[in-house]
């Protein structure tokens, strides 16, 4: 029987996951938010200590939406508002 509890992403860790990380390689950005309603092929399920000490490549951006640990199960507007933070990162200009 399969578990109902999604996993962290990383090798070896099998804790459970609380946020979803996407990378959106147009904008050299990573978006590290709630934990997804479903479970995405190109996206990675971080735990909760896995997430906290995520960095990106240099050059890159993180966006970090807030994250509620002691929400039981996530909402149907994740995606969403993964998508406003990308949408959001992508009008912020460049830094020189």
């Amino acid at each position: 029987m399969v578990s109902p509890v999604r996993r962290c992403s990383r090798t070896a860790c099998a804790r459970p996951a609380v946020a979803t990380l996407t990378y959106v390689y147009a904008d050299s950005t990573a978006v590290l938010g709630p934990l997804a309603t479903y479970a995405e092929p190109h996206c990675y399920d971080l735990c909760a200590e896995h997430s906290e000490r995520l960095t990106a490549p240099r050059g890159w951006e993180v966006v970090r939406l807030a994250i509620d640990s002691a929400a039981a199960r996530p909402s149907g507007d994740d995606l969403e508002a993964l998508a406003d933070a990308v949408r959001e990162a992508a009008r912020t200009p460049p830094r020189p």
